[in-house]
């Protein structure tokens, strides 16, 4: 079972609700599905995947999400509290053709969030919706900036670039 400690550390960590008041906090939490996964279970596979457009937010364990995205394959290693993934799905998937593979490699919990329940706030919540989105950029920026990083590191390594090799 998991603590409200446990979940309150995802969701700081994946920057979501950095911006929400704890009654607004109390809000989204109510739109979360919780669910638990053995290590080996697959969460979602090619022609199985049940999720539809819910975002995926790790609270403890380990998963690895492989995927073909516009026929590029890439691999994904969530294992921090807050790690995200299905955030293309979440954002509106369906413009873009992806299958992916996600995998328990570590028993885990799993916080689900599905588009159409976060939605639902437009009318009398909007800026729940509003602050969540930002979050969602900001979770999407640091990780691009990250990967580009970790680029420009392995190019230096190869081509024994600014002398630190």
């Amino acid at each position: 079972m998991i603590t409200d400690a446990s979940m309150m550390k995802a969701l700081h960590n994946s920057t979501l609700i950095a911006e929400l008041r704890e009654a607004e906090i109390a809000i989204l939490l109510a739109l979360l599905t919780v669910r638990y996964y053995k290590a080996g279970e697959f969460i979602c596979k090619p022609g199985e995947c049940s999720l539809g457009d819910a975002l995926l937010i790790l609270a403890e364990g380990e998963i690895e999400v492989n995927a073909i995205v516009e026929n590029e394959h890439m691999v994904m290693r969530l294992k921090d509290p807050g790690d995200l993934a299905r955030v293309i799905s979440f954002v509106g998937g369906n413009m873009m053709k992806i299958e992916a593979t996600i995998e328990v490699k570590e028993d885990c919990t799993v916080l689900f969030l599905e588009r159409a329940k976060l939605e639902a706030l437009l009318d009398s919540h909007y800026s729940i919706m509003y602050y969540v989105m930002r979050g969602l950029v900001r979770y999407a920026h640091s990780l691009a900036r990250h990967k580009s990083a970790e680029t420009e590191e392995m190019s230096n390594y190869f081509y024994r670039l600014n002398g630190r090799y």
